[in-house]
């Protein structure tokens, strides 16, 4: 299956807006882990989040395992983050299906890395063995220590810092192919 396909499916699924990277072009930053560190109220609660997720060389050599990822840009209007439940469920399902989709198209090492944190669960499991779908569950790019705001303006994508409601954002999700 060529990118074209992999751009169709992903069509398929909503997802219009995307450019494609190479691993070697996800900017990985130890800075961005102290940032989940210091500033995440979910740091430590979720087994997808810092310190339940590999440290900066092993994401760094992660991402660098990967020829084609495709950036998807997500824009919605603002919300405050106890709204991200509800705004982003149907979204992360979507791409866990195209995920999943890939994955019998061939694309065996296929990975999505979505624009929030898993919210499918009332109360997290805080290890693998306790998660409900854990099957589901993705560490976020951020997670893994990459600085999104670089690594998408590289190919010329919006992001901006909010300062209000009213602004309209930019998520973006990294669909890992191979």
């Amino acid at each position: 299956m060529a990118l074209k396909d992999v751009e169709r499916l992903a069509k398929e699924h909503t997802f219009d807006d995307l450019k494609w990277i190479s691993g070697n072009d996800v900017v990985v930053k130890q800075w961005v882990r102290f940032s989940c560190e210091l500033k995440c109220s979910t740091y430590g609660t979720k087994p997808i989040c810092p310190p339940h997720v590999p440290s900066i060389p092993e994401c760094e050599r992660f991402f660098e395992e990967y020829d084609h990822i495709m950036i998807i840009r997500i824009h919605k209007k603002a919300h405050h983050r106890d709204d991200d439940k509800t705004v982003f469920k149907a979204l992360d399902e979507n791409i866990m299906a195209l995920e999943k989709r890939l994955f019998f198209e061939g694309y065996y090492k296929v990975m999505a890395l979505p624009a929030t944190i898993c919210t499918r669960c009332e109360v997290c499991g805080i290890t693998p063995e306790s998660c409900n779908h854990m099957a589901l569950a993705r560490p976020t790019p951020e997670a893994l220590g990459v600085d999104v705001f670089e690594t998408v303006r590289r190919i010329g994508y919006p992001i901006d810092v909010l300062r209000d409601y009213n602004q309209t954002m930019n998520r973006y999700v990294f669909m890992l192919v191979a």
